[in-house]
């Protein structure tokens, strides 16, 4: 550590949306405003396309952060927030149109699949075209040789083009040549998505080990778990801009605090719901408060596989009602509705005090769902007569990978959504 292995200094880069209008003949008028915009340029931030000209975006603007020898750095973000342009540029892959990166070693880049293989070439020659890319000699990929065949589990295809290869063998064998080629700084992007559970866990460990050696890890994920896991430093970029650069924990935060819908107010596993904008009655039937707590009663937002949950929701005027109901959705990251319970589903104690206000808590015994983020949102009804107020991301948590079933086997999101609860046996037949 303390050693600098990248530094970015407004590092930006700008993309063109559409094609230039008018293709053909240019005017006179249309020779001096581009000469006359080339001359004076214009303020890069707020770029308007000016008649007859396509607009521009800037995928990635005004970065700038060191990262020391022997990092582990998470980068995340939303889609479309700058990640994989930031990797890019400082993958030499792309140029920025701003600023600049220096980058102090030799890089390994795992960016997307296809990068860095020859589709022509088998697996054994890739390995060794790799090694020389990364200015490796013979003898060096030759000591390493084994061991990457050994990681990618790929040998029984080692002499076949790559093109035949599946998704998930090309990722396998190009990940193993990333780390195991022995760069000083790894990039990785979200390519790991694409292997099973036991891979994504295999590489997580090589990726510690990398980081363990003092070389220097860059990790884009939108696996937040395993941002937390592997990287004490976070950068999180949104909307082309870093928001936030310090301890994983708090970036994450930070993070999950803006992906939630209008003014609510968030801690750490406990979101205030009285400041938003869209209660639909506000002086009838309020849900005012949620939080999340463990089985210890501590509020949380980061849950394993199976470990119990309890769902507090701080409510107002509930009481009024006879067949007023509380509703909890939960709901995936890209907005997809997964389960939901009520008060009428699953009925409260019929002689419960009616307070003004009161605080409903759903139990529930095991986190049914795979890893991933996941939403939560909150409906309060009288009966089935009509909703009085509504939140569609009251809430938003994290569940971490586990060996649910305690066989040594963890389940991924590759597997579905839910864990099932279930057990097998033999019979005769």
């Amino acid at each position: 550590m303390g050693e600098l292995a990248i530094r970015a200094e407004g590092l930006g880069k700008r993309y063109r949306l559409g094609e230039r209008a008018g293709v053909g003949v240019a005017t006179l008028r249309d020779a001096l405003t581009g000469g006359m915009s080339r001359l004076f340029g214009r303020a890069r931030r707020g770029f308007a396309a000016l008649p007859g000209e396509s607009a521009w975006i800037w995928a990635l603007d005004d970065a700038s952060f060191e990262v020391q020898h022997g990092e582990a750095v998470g980068i995340i973000g939303g889609n479309g927030a700058g990640k994989s342009t930031l990797l890019k540029l400082l993958a030499r892959i792309t140029e920025p149109t701003a600023g600049r990166a220096e980058i102090h070693g030799r890089v390994g880049s795992l960016l997307e699949v296809g990068t860095g293989f020859h589709l022509e070439l088998t697996g054994r020659e890739n390995i060794y075209l790799n090694g020389a890319i990364l200015g490796m000699k013979r003898a060096e990929i030759q000591r390493k040789f084994d061991e990457i065949v050994a990681f990618s589990e790929v040998d029984r295809f080692l002499d076949t083009p790559v093109k035949h290869y599946s998704s998930g063998m090309y990722v396998r064998l190009a990940f193993a040549v990333a780390a195991h080629l022995e760069p000083e700084i790894l990039l990785v992007d979200e390519v790991l998505a694409v292997g099973d559970a036991a891979f994504q866990k295999k590489c997580l460990g090589k990726m510690d080990d990398v980081a363990r050696e003092g070389r220097t890890v860059l990790f884009v994920s939108h696996n937040l778990a395993a941002v937390a896991k592997l990287c004490g430093r976070t950068i999180w970029l949104d909307q082309a801009h870093v928001r936030a650069d310090g301890s994983t924990k708090k970036a994450i935060a930070s993070y999950l605090d803006k992906a939630a819908l209008g003014a609510v107010s968030a801690t750490l596993g406990e979101w205030d719901l009285t400041c938003r904008e869209n209660q639909y009655s506000p002086h009838e039937l309020v849900i005012r408060r949620i939080r999340l707590l463990d089985r210890l009663g501590a509020a949380k937002r980061v849950f394993q596989m199976g470990e119990p949950m309890v769902v507090e929701v701080d409510v107002e005027g509930l009481g009024h009602y006879r067949d007023g109901m509380l509703g909890v959705i939960f709901k995936s990251q890209e907005d997809q509705w997964l389960a939901g319970i009520n008060t009428g589903m699953r009925p409260l104690p019929a002689e419960r005090p009616r307070r003004e206000r009161e605080t409903l808590c759903l139990r529930l015994p095991r986190v049914p769902f795979t890893p991933g983020t996941y939403w939560i949102a909150l409906s309060a009804s009288r009966g089935h007569s009509g909703r009085v107020d509504f939140v569609d991301r009251a809430a938003q948590f994290v569940v971490e990978l586990a060996d649910v079933y305690g066989s040594g086997y963890a389940v991924s999101a590759s597997y579905g959504v839910f864990v099932l609860d279930g057990e097998w046996d033999v019979k005769a037949s």
